[in-house]
């Protein structure tokens, strides 16, 4: 619980590699509910979100609830401009020293720089309120690009030129993290927020609910909702039931989330990873989770400085403004692009893992294959294998099996359009 008249906790936070304030003692589930977006193919067709909002967000008082939203960075954002406004305002609290040393993010979280707001009363976490105009525009500047000097919409010859594209935008999908350290549940007076400790999804408990929105204002990725007819918050519940293995065409094993489920572009990876007793990640090798954020390190936390650990992940947009990126996903972006543009082989057959099932793997096993194509990729070397992937469920039952090298089809002429 937290401590008396705003005393802080001590709490290990390993995406910024130190320890910071938050009104919690330390506690951690026994499972955490994570997931990969590979930023490098979202199509922004938004499938995910209608396959959500068709689930849970489709009645009275939800009409502007998006608990899965695509935005177009570096301009669009729902609530608008959430996360520029939330930059500007610790930026404030503490000029100049928002800055990462090496992997160690020196600066304040949004628990520490509460305190120090100027002129405001002490609160736990810092955050604000959007207005009703900044949630009516889910899709604003949708495709826009910047260019030269962040002039939006501004287009230059050579714009497709790599590594980075001098005129660029991409997608970037959004769901509630179920944050190891939430902000949500921290600010709640109510003490209406809870972890789930056999697979730490953060839910409200609506009947302690009285609607006061103070996870709507602390929440530094506006994914707490209120909803004006209930007059309580609500949020992603990281489709639990599913989680469970409850729903029936899993016959009781634990299945990816209806936004995870429906994604068409092929970028979305969830699972269960193993949380020791300290809250690090107990060590699960060949959890294919586990593997792209602890091993590859190809994965990345998005704005990992605000101190709330989320357990969201993204591999970077390769064509994008490395300083954008890096203020995004923290100092390990250019190791993250590296290791995508040129994987290997072990990283390239788990990558062919994305979307191949509906159900969660926890465990994936690679069965070499041949070797059928060397090339050079940004002058290093490169060997593809046509290894075969397979994955696992929670009871060591396979559940997928995929090769390296996707099958070409050629369609027989029998079946060619005509006129």
């Amino acid at each position: 619980m937290a401590g008396e008249k705003g005393v802080m906790s001590q709490v290990f936070n390993w995406q910024i590699n130190r320890k910071m304030e938050y009104p919690h003692e330390e506690h951690h589930p026994d499972r955490q509910f994570a997931f990969v977006f590979n930023l490098n193919r979202c199509i922004g067709c938004q499938t995910c979100t209608m396959a959500c909002k068709s689930t849970w967000t489709f009645s009275k008082g939800q009409e502007y609830m998006w608990w899965n939203n695509v935005e177009t960075k570096p301009y669009g954002g729902y609530p608008q401009f959430w996360d520029v406004k939330l930059l500007k305002l610790l930026e404030e609290t503490n000029p100049g020293a928002q800055k990462w040393k090496g992997d160690v993010f020196d600066g304040k979280t949004i628990f520490e720089a509460a305190k120090t707001k100027a002129g405001a009363e002490p609160q736990r976490v810092l955050g604000y309120l959007p207005t009703d105009e900044e949630w009516r525009f889910p899709n604003i500047y949708e495709d826009t690009a910047v260019g030269p000097k962040g002039k939006e919409g501004s287009y230059v010859d050579d714009g497709t030129s790599l590594p980075e594209h001098k005129t660029w935008f991409f997608y970037l999908a959004r769901l509630c993290n179920h944050c190891t350290y939430p902000a949500c549940l921290a600010a709640c007076p109510r003490n209406a927020i809870y972890k789930r400790p056999e697979d730490g999804i953060v839910l409200v408990d609506q009947s302690r609910c009285r609607g006061y929105r103070k996870c709507v204002e602390a929440c530094p990725y506006k994914k707490a909702m209120y909803r004006p007819s209930t007059r309580v918050t609500e949020k992603c519940i990281g489709c639990y039931p599913r989680i469970e293995g409850k729903d029936p065409e899993t016959q009781g094993r634990p299945m990816e989330t209806r936004c995870m489920a429906a994604c068409i572009g092929q970028i979305r990876l969830q699972g269960l990873v193993q949380i020791a007793s300290d809250g690090q990640w107990a060590e699960d090798r060949y959890n294919p989770i586990y593997y792209l954020v602890k091993v590859a390190k190809v994965a990345l936390p998005l704005y990992p400085q605000f101190g709330t650990e989320p357990n969201g992940y993204y591999i970077p947009p390769r064509w994008v403004s490395r300083d954008f990126l890096k203020q995004m996903f923290g100092p390990g972006v250019d190791h993250a692009i590296e290791a995508y543009r040129n994987p290997d082989r072990e990283l390239l057959a788990v990558l062919q893992m994305f979307r191949k099932t509906n159900q969660i793997i926890f465990r994936y096993q690679i069965e070499p294959g041949p070797k059928i194509y060397e090339t050079e990729i940004q002058g290093k070397p490169f060997a593809l294998y046509d290894d075969t992937i397979n994955g696992f469920d929670r009871d060591g039952r396979k559940i997928v099996s995929t090769k390296v090298e996707e099958p070409f089809y050629v369609r027989p002429d029998i079946h060619q359009n005509s006129i």
